[in-house]
């Protein structure tokens, strides 16, 4: 008799926490037919209750939602208090204001190093007594080694800021601005480049008008193509207005950019040099003197950047990072991948050998993970975010971040209520976080949404996905 009450207490226990889980089907329906969702919500505790479920274990693209497992494996293994530090060190002396042997700036894949940074360190040598170098202008570069682009990367986005490739050798985010002009109709437009950093942008730009119907106008598309020595070139046509447009774009050689960046600079504080500025990418045992150095913010400071404006170079340097520290050798793309696994096996006991992981930011499209793992983390971070300090990190519905603006969650009651990690490719819209209660707790829920296209072309293409959160996440808002 014991038993039998037992076996019917377990069973109306089980059916009731089904009763009470949030149906997603009738949802879905209201998505655009094509589209493809995987949905995950749950409570967080020691025993989590699943309040929603939908195809949880499908693997898809995370997008930047990525940056949510860079961040934890970054804050395991590397902490909050972490620096990046770049330092110029000497294999010589200084003796009668002159740096009798090699000036070595040891990179360190900084991503938040600025061009006032390095004023700052130069100034430092002329300090010293530095006003000629003797030898070489050396740019140790070995921290990373390999490609700076990861495998699965759009190539036809690579010159975008926002694909900055993540190398050793960074100035101010790697990005810079050119501007273009339409002209008249039928004539070039105007394509400007900056004039204090060492780039080139050219063109040969077709003006157009707005609503051509010629169908030579119609699919002619503006393009920016690439070629040594950061070298840009604009082709293919805008269509005729009075504004100039912006376009920011990625620096694409790190190494040729921060190189005439430092020559420009070593000029400016009147410090000579007699032989070149190379790049050395391997790591030396001679040793050496250091003459100054600059640490960038803790890396909690780094990561809240990275989370709230979803910051692809900085989760990429982080990433390539861990690598170099997980194993003490340079970092590559492959063993930082295998390092985040590591580190989150043995300190947070997290399984991510099926979970592909081509970089830390989410922009390779090789990158497959499913939302029951995104929630393994979520609900780790939970579990110990007094001392991880994450969940602060994400953005916040209707305040910051990449949240900020987003329509489903910018108005009550969803305003403030929401800290959440977005994640965009085309044809995807991803979230992973957490909803906050009105008690303080928190509900964890991923979402993963692919193959989106909008159905109807007289209204903004996030419509459908918009009117999908604002209603399905209501269920859960307390």
């Amino acid at each position: 008799m014991k038993n039998f009450r037992s076996i019917s207490l377990f069973f109306i226990a089980f059916f009731s926490s089904l009763l009470q889980a949030q149906s997603v089907e009738p949802y879905v329906s209201s998505l655009p037919k094509g589209s493809d969702l995987s949905i995950l919500v749950q409570s967080v505790g020691k025993k989590p209750k699943t309040l929603a479920k939908y195809k949880s274990d499908q693997f898809k693209q995370p997008a930047s939602v990525q940056k949510v497992i860079t961040a934890l494996a970054a804050q395991l293994e590397l902490g909050s208090d972490f620096q990046f530090e770049t330092r110029m060190l000497t294999n010589g002396s200084i003796k009668n204001k002159q740096l009798n042997g090699d000036l070595i700036v040891q990179l360190s894949g900084d991503p938040s190093f600025t061009r006032e940074r390095l004023k700052s360190m130069l100034a430092t040598l002329h300090q010293k007594g530095i006003e000629k170098i003797s030898g070489k202008v050396i740019l140790d570069t070995s921290i990373f080694t390999g490609h700076d682009k990861a495998e699965g990367w759009s190539w036809n986005n690579l010159t975008a800021c926002y694909n900055a490739p993540p190398s050793a050798a960074i100035i101010d985010d790697n990005c810079f601005y050119a501007t273009i002009t339409p002209g008249k109709i039928g004539n070039k437009a105007s394509v400007s480049g900056p004039t204090n950093i060492p780039v080139t942008v050219t063109g040969n730009v077709r003006t157009i008008a707005k609503n051509s119907k010629d169908l030579s106008d119609k699919y002619c598309e503006l393009d920016a193509s690439y070629s040594e020595k950061n070298r840009y070139y604009l082709s293919g046509c805008v269509p005729a207005s009075s504004d100039k447009a912006s376009l920011k774009f990625a620096v694409l050689n790190g190494v040729d950019y921060f190189s005439a960046i430092l020559k420009r600079e070593l000029k400016q504080q009147n410090i000579s040099y007699t032989g070149t500025i190379t790049e050395r990418n391997q790591k030396t045992a001679a040793k050496l003197t250091l003459l100054t150095s600059s640490k960038s913010a803790p890396l909690s400071e780094l990561l809240t950047i990275m989370l709230k404006k979803s910051n692809n170079l900085y989760a990429d340097t982080i990433f390539r990072t861990l690598g170099a520290h997980h194993f003490n050798i340079q970092g590559t793309w492959r063993n930082s991948r295998d390092a985040v696994k590591q580190i989150l096996r043995t300190k947070a006991g997290i399984n991510l050998e099926n979970v592909v992981i081509a970089d830390g930011s989410g922009l390779s499209r090789l990158n497959l993970v499913s939302a029951d793992k995104i929630m393994e983390i979520l609900q780790y971070i939970s579990a110990h975010d007094t001392e991880l300090e994450i969940i602060e990190k994400l953005p916040i519905s209707g305040t910051d971040g990449t949240l900020q603006n987003r329509k489903s969650f910018n108005q009550p009651p969803f305003k403030e209520a929401i800290r959440a990690k977005t994640g965009y490719i085309q044809g995807s819209y991803n979230l992973a976080g957490f909803i906050e209660k009105s008690d303080g707790g928190y509900i964890a829920f991923v979402q993963l949404l692919s193959g989106y296209h909008p159905e109807r072309r007289d209204e903004p293409k996030n419509s459908a996905i918009m009117r999908f959160e604002s209603e399905f996440y209501k269920n859960f808002i307390q």
